[in-house]
């Protein structure tokens, strides 16, 4: 059975609402990077050096990134020559199921949150100015308490002019507490007021913002290691996720800062932002391929349950729907 034959059979008449939101989430990466791989293919009548070439290029384009392409078109030319494929058409198959194994290749780091069985689960989030972090923050704090979790906020980010008000917007929507200081404040002193208030509180997860300046890694490394010190201290274990937050739309700039936050402390997961937005959603597999750090929670729109746990298979599903659901096997 062919993977595509394998994911046809799995979401092609699934009802599941989160695979329908990759399907229209990955809407403008799939009209760019299939409709090239559909006419590379309609091109060639043999699968050949100059096949594989242009698949490089078209691959690299979509952010998969440099080093992931040369691996992956290596992987591609040797089940190419193992199956004798000479149809350029069952390439596709092929590079869908590449993609997955690329993604889940290191089963090391999980893609799931840690969240503690029994107290406190302490979540810091990290990133620069104007990713999405507090919009996340805000998401995740709706997704946590329609789980019938206790949730409460950490306004970290004391040094941006109006995050601490942002916070407080999402926590009025969302309908969750945020324990907060003044403009200014020692983000650290926010942090264990925000851990006294959630053991007094007995809630379950407490969701903290910092702050996204990036101006050198020594201050950052220092602030987020305070940051980290007073948490642990109070909560030894915590905090239980490090999550990156990084806009797609960046593309290879969030690549970048990611290496940047993986340098400055221990980051445990990223959440990409934006997907829907760009037409390069391979940054997905670069991140994971070249940093060795998992994609927690994707965007894949503006309403509030449009962040979403990442699923390999759903991922590349979205992909590549359209070939999938035409395809005849």
């Amino acid at each position: 059975m062919s993977f595509f034959k394998k994911l046809k059979d799995k979401f092609t008449k699934s009802t599941d609402s989160v695979t329908e939101k990759f399907k229209q989430g990955l809407t403008k990466t799939r009209d760019n990077f299939t409709s090239k791989v559909n006419d590379l293919v309609a091109r060639y009548r043999k699968v050949d050096e100059d096949f594989f070439e242009e698949l490089e290029e078209i691959l690299i384009q979509a952010d998969v990134g440099f080093n992931t392409v040369m691996e992956l078109v290596e992987e591609l030319k040797m089940e190419v020559k193992k199956k004798n494929i000479q149809d350029p058409a069952e390439v596709q198959s092929v590079i869908s199921e590449k993609l997955v194994e690329i993604y889940e290749g290191n089963n090391e780091a999980p893609n799931t949150i840690n969240i503690q069985a029994n107290g406190l689960t302490v979540i810091l989030f990290v990133g620069v100015n104007g990713v999405g972090k507090t919009t996340t923050i805000g998401k995740l704090a709706h997704k946590y308490k329609n789980e019938d979790k206790k949730v409460l906020l950490a306004a970290g980010d004391t040094f941006r002019a109006g995050a601490i008000d942002q916070l407080e917007v999402w926590g009025n929507r969302v309908g969750v507490d945020v324990i907060k200081q003044g403009e200014g404040s020692d983000p650290a002193a926010v942090m264990y007021d925000a851990i006294q208030a959630a053991k007094a509180r007995k809630a379950d997860i407490l969701l903290c913002d910092t702050a996204g300046r990036l101006q050198n890694k020594v201050n950052l490394m220092n602030e987020l290691e305070k940051v980290k010190r007073v948490i642990e201290r109070e909560i030894p274990g915590a905090p239980h996720e490090v999550l990156l937050v990084l806009d797609a739309t960046t593309g290879q700039n969030a690549m970048v800062q990611a290496k940047t936050f993986k340098e400055a402390t221990n980051v445990s997961g990223i959440v990409l932002t934006k997907l829907d937005g760009t037409a390069k959603g391979g940054i997905v597999l670069a991140i994971r391929n070249e940093l060795q750090i998992p994609v927690k929670f994707v965007g894949l729109g503006e309403k509030m349950d449009d962040l979403q746990e990442f699923d390999a298979e759903k991922y590349v599903y979205g992909l590549f729907s359209n070939v999938i659901e035409q395809s005849q096997e």
